[in-house]
């Protein structure tokens, strides 16, 4: 379930594309981008929000996300369906479910999709101690990197419901920015597929980034009309970390750190 939200200006350093995760470090410097992408604005360890909603760009870029996963039956067929495509996206996962099905988010990172975090056990985060925010978070990228060998370096609040000072805390504490949406078909109220397929390519735009659910099977039997409508206008199809202007994330040799005694 989700819940609307005013779209949030996005705060986010220059430099940033060579951040990563706390628990984690580059084995390897990776080089910068000579023609970058898109322009980033601001500095996300500043302002009262460490958040991305949208990409400033003029190119035609979406980035497709999908959470609350991984489903044991759903997600396969979604996987299938981008695999037609040749598309990526990016899987906020809960790392519950992770633990549960680890050879099914193996495939999804070999498939070359992105995998995110989206917290151990889906709280509302904006209700919790900081230590318990983390513990969630935590939990989940150990989780992620005991199955693919690579941590998440994004993370996405159960709801959106994380505040200001929240977001800047778990970006100070685990380099990890919070990604919202600024496309909200609102799947998981099940209004049927074909509902599903016209907000999405309705509301959709350069920059954007679409939140839907693999966990609902009305967002993944709306997914082939939604996709060929999009690439149909001309929209080609990113990862977050592409999005932002990062490396992409299958292409990083990251590796857990000890932890901080």
């Amino acid at each position: 379930m989700t819940q609307s939200h005013s779209r949030r200006r996005i705060l986010l350093a220059a430099g940033a594309a060579l951040a990563t995760p706390f628990l984690v470090r580059p084995a390897a410097a990776q080089q910068s981008r000579t023609e970058p992408l898109i322009t980033l604005p601001g500095d996300i360890t500043h302002g009262d929000q460490a958040t991305i909603t949208r990409v400033r760009t003029a190119r035609p870029l979406v980035a497709l996300t999908f959470d609350d996963g991984p489903h044991p039956s759903l997600t396969p067929q979604l996987l299938d369906i981008l695999a037609a495509r040749q598309i990526r996206v990016t899987f906020y996962v809960i790392g519950s479910r992770v633990v549960r099905q680890p050879e099914l988010t193996r495939r999804i990172a070999l498939a070359g999709h992105e995998i995110g975090n989206h917290t151990w056990s889906h709280p509302s985060l904006s209700g919790l101690g900081d230590a318990a925010i983390l513990s969630e978070l935590d939990r989940t990228t150990q989780a992620v990197f005991d199955a693919v060998g690579r941590p998440p370096v994004t993370m996405r609040p159960p709801y959106g419901n994380l505040s200001g000072r929240q977001r800047l805390m778990v970006h100070r504490e685990r380099n990890l920015p919070t990604v919202l949406w600024s496309v909200d078909p609102q799947d998981w109220r099940r209004p049927g597929a074909s509902v599903v397929t016209s907000r999405i390519v309705n509301a959709a735009h350069p920059g954007g980034v679409i939140l839907a659910h693999d966990i609902q099977s009305g967002t993944v039997n709306a997914m082939p009309a939604t996709l060929d409508a999009l690439l149909a206008r001309g929209y080609q199809f990113v990862t977050m970390s592409e999005l932002i202007g990062w490396p992409r994330w299958n292409q990083r040799r990251i590796r857990l750190a000890a932890r901080a005694s």
